[in-house]
């Protein structure tokens, strides 16, 4: 388990799938978002099961929102698609960093660093 504290983070919400997510991040506006990139019905693919909105449109639409923290706030893709081309989509459409699962605790630690400092 990862000690968030002890990087001087702070859980503010959990979102159950990218809809809430997007709202999640709208309302709550945390210092930084970390997005599985396969969670239910926005997911950071373009796969059948999304019928509503995928993860990279919800990254789209996180960026275009009429707030300038919206279009600055650091957004980490946090998944087992680990390919070189996983890694260019998910900065092709605004995420600013990819960690790829299995989740290594000090590379967290590292990226959490680089964009909170």
């Amino acid at each position: 388990m990862f000690d968030w504290e002890a990087h001087d983070c702070e859980v503010v919400g959990e979102a159950a799938d990218g809809m809430e997510a997007l709202a999640k991040i709208d309302t709550l506006r945390p210092d930084i978002a970390i997005m599985d990139i396969n969670i239910p019905i926005m997911n950071g693919l373009k796969v059948i099961q999304m019928p509503v909105m995928n993860g990279y449109d919800a990254v789209r639409a996180i960026r275009a929102m009429n707030r300038n923290y919206c279009k600055k706030i650091p957004i980490v893709a946090m998944t087992a698609n680990a390919f070189a081309e996983d890694v260019l989509a998910a900065k092709t459409v605004g995420m600013n960093e990819h960690i790829a699962k299995p989740l290594d605790l000090k590379n967290l630690a590292r990226t959490l660093n680089r964009w909170l400092r």
